[in-house]
């Protein structure tokens, strides 16, 4: 990828350092469905996305899941910063969701960049406070919330990320939320009776603001 399009998609970085990760960057190419870590898996490389929509998840020993949050395009996965120094096993797994384009770079380069590049620091520290934001949403979601309002609150994350017209099917809501296909679609009709949203086959659309 050169650093004309690197540029479209991670902004306000030094145009030396768009020259220093068109040399080193690695770009692979993924299918929708393709898994792109697994628990236990060692990280060697950092995780930038440059189009797509990847799905971190954690699932447990049934192999029921639990939705995390998603990385699109001028993202990074602020995991892979931490695992890929020092060479760690991950703790969750990632998936795409659409076809995506993913940027490796080696780890070498990261405390490098850190230290050399202003913009590159301030990204790194974006990416961190970001997923941690997210991840202090998801807790509050499970510790303080029904779960109407755990599925009310996934399902505005998923309009914003996404647009109002949703292509998710109960039991892929179920799966994020660790429930039961009955429980969601028993809420879901409960907030199409209020107005809320319209279910459809395999979507939903959701009415408010």
């Amino acid at each position: 990828m050169d650093a004309t399009q690197l540029k479209q998609v991670f902004p306000g970085l030094e145009e030396e350092l768009y020259q220093q990760m068109s040399a080193h960057a690695t770009v692979k190419s993924v299918k929708a469905g393709d898994t792109l870590l697994r628990v236990g898996q060692t990280i060697r490389s950092t995780m930038l996305i440059a189009s797509g929509i990847i799905k971190l998840y954690r699932e447990d020993e049934d192999g029921n899941e639990f939705f995390i949050y998603h990385l699109t395009p001028g993202q990074a996965c602020s995991l892979s910063f931490v695992c890929s120094a020092r060479s760690e096993k991950s703790e969750v797994l990632a998936r795409a969701l659409t076809d995506a384009e993913v940027i490796s770079l080696p780890p070498e380069l990261m405390d490098k960049w850190m230290t050399t590049y202003k913009s590159w620091y301030q990204f790194v520290l974006s990416s961190y406070r970001n997923r941690f934001e997210s991840l202090l949403q998801t807790i509050d979601a499970i510790a303080f919330s029904t779960m109407d309002e755990r599925l009310e609150f996934y399902l505005k994350r998923q309009v914003k990320q996404f647009g109002s017209t949703l292509n998710i099917t109960h039991q892929e809501i179920a799966h994020d939320l660790n429930s039961s296909r009955e429980v969601i679609s028993r809420l879901l009709k409960k907030m199409e009776a209020r107005n809320m949203l319209v279910l459809h086959r395999n979507s939903i659309e959701w009415l408010l603001p």
